[in-house]
């Protein structure tokens, strides 16, 4: 993958979509070859058993929708084309911007705080973040009580700083049922990657990611 940056969209890119392209002169050549076909079909017919209307308007009718067909992919491809470069120049504005993606790394400061989140499914009773060292082990409860559904933060701080490795999971319930919590972290993004007409994201700590996968910008 190699890096991209942002770039603005040329005019010969934005008149590509209506101008002649290859895929645009091969749905042209399809439908001229399928046309000449049908010409020589009727040149070369029996005399005594000639085509009848309802034939000819049927093979017509099929090199219409050939070459509409064909016509609609090229078009179709050219506009893929121009929203992969929008979202390149969207993505480009990211890079050095803090985004949140779903994950559970902890990245502690120097001064060993961490923030993480989370998103409820629904409203909660109780909900209890466990924080885990690199061996899985939990070192530490927060219990953050009654929240609602949505989207919640929460600090936490290390007398370690130089701990490493560390995650975090979210445990949540109403009464009796529990309420599904997914983990979301804040990374910082470095880079902008097109990769097959995918675009993606380059974090600083929890690597590339598609820009799809993006929840929010800060």
């Amino acid at each position: 993958m190699t890096p991209t940056t942002a770039t603005a969209t040329s005019t010969n890119a934005l008149l590509g979509v209506n101008a002649g392209s290859p895929s645009a002169a091969a749905a042209s050549d399809a439908g001229d070859r399928f046309l000449k076909l049908l010409v020589t079909q009727m040149q070369n017919q029996d005399p005594l058993n000639p085509m009848d209307n309802a034939q000819v308007t049927s093979q017509m009718a099929q090199i219409s929708t050939v070459s509409g067909i064909d016509k609609l992919n090229a078009s179709i491809g050219g506009i893929n084309s121009l929203l992969l470069q929008s979202q390149s120049l969207e993505g480009a504005g990211l890079v050095g911007k803090s985004v949140l993606l779903a994950g559970n790394q902890l990245e502690l400061a120097a001064d060993g705080s961490a923030s993480g989140g989370f998103e409820l499914a629904g409203a909660a009773d109780a909900v209890t973040v466990s924080v885990k060292n690199a061996a899985g082990k939990v070192i530490d409860t927060l219990e953050l009580g009654a929240e609602s559904g949505g989207r919640h933060g929460f600090d936490w701080k290390s007398a370690d700083a130089a701990l490493t490795g560390l995650t975090f999971s979210v445990a949540a319930r109403a009464g009796a049922a529990a309420v599904n919590a997914t983990p979301l972290v804040a990374d910082t993004v470095d880079a902008v990657y097109s990769d097959g007409g995918q675009l993606n994201v380059g974090t600083r700590n929890h690597g590339v990611v598609r820009y799809g996968d993006v929840l929010g910008v800060s």
